[in-house]
């Protein structure tokens, strides 16, 4: 990437909330990037949203081997790859390690790893006993929810809180914090 917007490749599994949280920090100048491509593991509402907003949508059910996502990726010049609420395992081309991105909405390592995604993280975190939860931007690497961590921010797990509420609460955090991990991760500063 050199000078222009970063090319992101935004792979989603649902609703595409956090795709558009990120198309409209683009909009609004705060993200210096734009959404290449969206890849869904399935057709779903997100598809459906990308495809409203003008994004070049490709529907990949299972797992995308890792020499034709290189491919995918490489053929529309691709900077970064955001996970989304991507709920397939990424194999990672050898082009693009270091620059797979994904949010967990925990702060791993807690409440992490194969399996532990949406409702049931939250769940768990209740379960726990936390008293704080949070959410965790990191790098993509061949295991669940490992590799360098970007930044993670924290917020209070209440008395009383149920999955939906902690979810919405951490949901909120998610949506100011990725699009900043993406803006370091771009200019180069995380």
């Amino acid at each position: 990437m050199s000078g222009g917007a970063a090319r992101l490749c935004v792979m989603i599994s649902g609703g595409g909330r956090t795709l558009l949280n990120i198309a409209d920090e683009i909009d609004a100048g705060r993200l210096r990037a734009t959404v290449a491509l969206v890849i869904a593991s399935r057709a779903c509402r997100g598809a459906e949203r990308a495809r409203e907003r003008g994004f070049e949508t490709v529907v990949a059910p299972g797992e995308i081997g890792r020499d034709a996502l290189g491919a995918m990726l490489e053929e529309r010049a691709i900077d970064w790859v955001v996970l989304a609420g991507y709920l397939r395992y990424v194999h990672v081309p050898e082009r693009y390690r270091g620059r797979i991105v994904n949010i967990h909405p925990a702060l791993l390592p807690a409440f992490g790893g194969k399996g532990m995604y949406g409702e049931r993280v939250h769940a768990a975190a209740l379960a726990s006993g936390a008293t704080e939860t949070g959410c965790t931007v990191h790098l993509v690497d061949e295991e669940y929810d490992h590799g360098p961590i970007v930044m993670q921010a924290r917020c209070p797990v209440l008395p009383g809180d149920s999955v939906k509420t902690l979810a919405k609460r951490v949901f909120e955090l998610e949506c100011e914090v990725y699009p900043e991990a993406l803006r370091r991760l771009i200019e180069g500063k995380a």
